[in-house]
């Protein structure tokens, strides 16, 4: 199981928005970027814009953040584009007169919890300046 696609999508996409301020980008420059089609980059887009991180406007080139990349922080982007309720599913009907069947569940929930929860907090404590940083710095070398 792996978390969407979208997420990093996103991440992608508000990095440039903050990279290129000084000209008005669009979604074709960006789905080039990304190397893929531009529908999905508007479809990103637009639960980015619901989030309230963008402002853009159809027919209009002009989308930027609508805050600070240092107060975005992955999290926030996590929540805004991936709809799933946990990272991690539990497989449904394991046989309750199986030893293992009937305590899967409640075993692996506590530890799926813990490991969603720590993600979480990693992504609470990283920002999208952060990840623009970095990105600068390995450009340069």
């Amino acid at each position: 199981m792996a978390i969407s696609t979208r997420f990093s999508v996103a991440v992608h996409i508000l990095t440039l928005i903050d990279m290129n301020q000084e000209r008005s980008i669009t979604s074709d420059f960006i789905a080039a970027s990304i190397n893929t089609n531009p529908v999905v980059i508007r479809r990103i887009m637009s639960k980015l814009k619901k989030a309230g991180l963008i402002k853009s406007s159809p027919g209009i080139s002009g989308t930027y953040l609508l805050k600070d990349a240092s107060e975005i922080t992955l999290y926030d982007i996590y929540v805004a584009v991936d709809v799933a309720d946990h990272l991690f599913d539990i497989h449904k009907n394991p046989n309750p007169n199986c030893e293992v069947g009937a305590n899967i569940q409640g075993t692996l929930d506590n530890v799926f919890n813990h490991a969603e929860q720590q993600m979480e907090a990693d992504l609470k404590r990283t920002t999208l300046s952060q990840i623009i940083s970095d990105i600068k710095q390995k450009a340069t070398n």
